[in-house]
């Protein structure tokens, strides 16, 4: 999101072509370098995910990202920025790893709605400041020529500040990552972690910090509750007090009815097998099937992220060309790199506010099936509304615009959580989640790295022909496709028998409940 506020002028800096309409094109390709190489590298950080840990590639990922942005700031023409966006895509396989570890952390399907926020509520954050810190550091030396001089590094390296700053962030992120990451992978979080220990030994001395600093692994947790009484020392049950500790004189408690447990539900093997499920047993229809529909939305979202700012930054023609309704027109904003980043940073904005306080109730009110078919079949119109913009008066361009962002920003946060709720429902071991969403991520990479291009190439297409809505109509057309896979998605089998099971334990508990009650009324009259 950073570059996205200044790619325009930087591919017009490099000046690549005199034709301006040729310049989305680049852009696109800029866009779609990491996508590219993070298409080809995202199954293998999944496995390895699987086989090593989850910190250990997380934190690969984040030292990947430094080292592109480093090379992209200083990038003199387009083959170093391809270059160093391929590095960023090829380094870094956090998507997919990262929704692993959200899956990991929430096994309690009541908290899916709010855990799944969670990373589209930090990538509200940084779509917030990036483009902020894009838009108002790239060309200091034109915004701030008091404080940059000409001549100076800043002039030759002109979008070298944002970058620079975006590598002091991610380093950081290193440095909170081996401190204070626990790692979540089933069969790895109970081996020792130098860093996290490190960590903790750093927070213990800090005494805001130092309840942090407890080991929270899962024996520590069931030792506080078996130290933990379950009464207090001095209290009885009511209507069962006795004089006497011979078993004679003790209350007789019925059993609870337990439902029989097959003993090869037990069997300790199976959690080994698991582990090594063949790929036919991981890619079931349904994990095919959300894979698919995660793609495609991935395709015309990425598409949309990558063209709107073009789209704003698209000076009008200096010829006009005559105008044929209902498809033939040419406009544009002409919108500068700092007037594109505070847009997408007030878009941000409104979208962190939509998870936080909007997708999880209605997540919970709605379901993410119903939920995710909704907006799958909605979401075309959207791009056909879009590129009708540039038509309004130009008092009213700006409301316009801002429709159009929260429309965008509302789908986008309510279905990314729908789909990974889904594909983590789907998938038939949790031990095969890495590469599940591994294969997502990769997925979606390649989507990504597609729409940006195509989308380049036909805006550049349309701008010359007269028909600027060129681009967004076929985005259309891509998520119609991504409404008939959608479609097809059904309820995963494990949900609906969670459903049949708690129904059924519901239904066989509550006789034994009453008739508990009704003996222990009988035993206190009797006392």
């Amino acid at each position: 999101m950073g570059i996205f506020p200044y790619i325009y002028f930087m591919i017009e800096d490099f000046h690549i072509t005199e034709d301006k309409s040729r310049i989305s094109f680049y852009a696109g390709m800029v866009t779609s370098a990491f996508t590219f190489a993070e298409f080809s590298t995202g199954l293998l950080w999944g496995r390895l995910s699987d086989k090593v840990g989850r910190k250990p590639v997380l934190l690969t990922g984040l030292i990947g990202t430094a080292l592109s942005v480093l090379i992209f700031g200083f990038a003199p023409n387009l083959t170093v920025a391809l270059i160093a966006r391929a590095i960023g895509g090829l380094l870094n396989g956090n998507m997919g790893v990262l929704q692993t570890t959200v899956t990991e952390l929430v096994t309690a399907k009541e908290h899916q709605p709010r855990a799944y926020t969670i990373m589209p509520v930090v990538w509200c954050l940084g779509s917030i400041i990036g483009p902020m810190i894009g838009g108002a550091l790239a060309r200091p030396c034109v915004s701030y020529p008091s404080l940059f001089p000409a001549g100076s590094i800043w002039d030759k390296y002109p979008y070298l500040l944002p970058n620079l700053f975006s590598a002091l962030i991610v380093l950081i992120g290193v440095i909170n990552g081996i401190l204070f990451l626990e790692e979540t992978h089933a069969e790895k979080k109970s081996k020792p972690d130098r860093g996290l220990k490190l960590g903790n030994w750093i927070l213990s001395g800090l005494p805001s910090f130092r309840k942090c600093a407890e080991p929270r692994d899962e024996k520590s947790k069931f030792a506080e509750v078996e130290e933990q009484p379950l009464l207090d020392h001095d209290e009885q049950l009511p209507g069962y007090r006795t004089n006497e500790n011979s078993p004679e004189n003790s209350p007789r408690l019925r059993s609870a009815s337990i439902p029989s447990v097959s003993w090869d539900s037990l069997d300790l093997e199976d959690g080994r097998e698991d582990s090594n499920l063949g790929i036919s047993r991981i890619f079931t229809r349904p994990v095919i099937l959300n894979i698919v529909s995660f793609g495609i939305l991935a395709f015309h979202t990425m598409t949309f992220d990558q063209l709107f700012p073009v789209f704003l930054s698209t000076a009008p023609p200096e010829h006009r060309m005559p105008i044929s309704l209902p498809f033939k027109f040419v406009d544009g904003f002409g919108l500068d790199s700092k007037s594109v980043g505070i847009i997408l940073s007030v878009q941000g904005a409104y979208q962190l506010a939509v998870n936080m306080f909007v997708v999880p109730p209605v997540l919970r009110r709605f379901g993410a099936r119903r939920l995710f078919r909704f907006l799958v079949i909605a979401y075309f119109l959207l791009y056909l509304v879009t590129p009708y913009l540039v038509l309004l008066p130009e008092k009213y361009r700006m409301a316009g615009v801002g429709m159009v962002l929260v429309w965008k920003c509302t789908f986008s946060s309510m279905a990314y959580p729908s789909n990974a709720i889904m594909i983590a429902d789907s998938a038939p071991s949790h031990l095969a989640l890495g590469t599940i969403n591994g294969v997502a991520a990769s997925t979606a990479s390649l989507c990504r790295a597609f729409g940006p291009t195509i989308s380049g190439i036909l805006y550049a297409v349309g701008l010359k022909s007269g028909y600027s809505g060129l681009a967004w109509w076929c985005s259309a057309l891509v998520a119609i496709g991504g409404a008939i896979v959608g479609l097809q998605i059904q309820e995963s089998q494990s949900q609906t028998e969670d459903g049949v099971d708690s129904t059924n334990d519901t239904e066989v508990d509550q006789p034994d409940i009453n008739q508990t009650n009704n003996e222990e009324t009988t035993s206190r009259s009797a006392a």
